[in-house]
């Protein structure tokens, strides 16, 4: 996925209003022993993915939906496939960050299983808070991480 910084950017600007620029996408997706997912209809980037493994911890960079391709699954897609390559990698949680406002993806979270553990206040450069949000990814069955083999 190393050379799908543009596609990644061109989601990021339909999806996110351009919160990465080119150069963070370059790095996110060619960064060594990160994970990323992503859905396309055969030549547009529908949703996409981001995270890294940090010790056990998976650390959700970014998830990002097409606004014309939401409330289909896609998120919850690249979300789950993104907690199953975890596991493997030993990661036991998963955390993010999500602004204290965005009402569908802190829906989205909690019915995979995400709590609030805290606030960064003032975190985006719009002022909005960010909370900090974790999951275990050790249970089978639950929808985000597969059975435990």
């Amino acid at each position: 996925m190393a050379d799908d910084w543009g596609a990644a950017l061109a989601l990021d600007q339909r999806s996110l209003g351009g919160f990465w620029s080119d150069t963070l996408w370059r790095g996110e997706l060619g960064r060594p022993g990160a994970l990323a997912f992503g859905h396309d209809d055969g030549g547009r980037l529908l949703s996409i993915a981001c995270g890294w493994v940090v010790v056990d911890e998976l650390h959700i960079t970014v998830l990002a939906t097409d606004p014309d391709w939401r409330r289909r699954g896609l998120g919850r897609a690249v979300l789950q496939a993104l907690a199953a390559a975890a596991v493997p990698r030993g990661c036991t949680r998963a955390t993010l960050e999500v602004a204290s406002g965005n009402g569908p993806a802190l829906a989205l979270y909690a019915s995979a299983g995400f709590r609030t553990a805290g606030r960064r206040r003032g975190y985006y450069t719009n002022g909005d808070d960010a909370l900090i949000q974790w999951r275990s990814l050790q249970g089978a069955g639950d929808g985000l991480c597969p059975p435990a083999l």
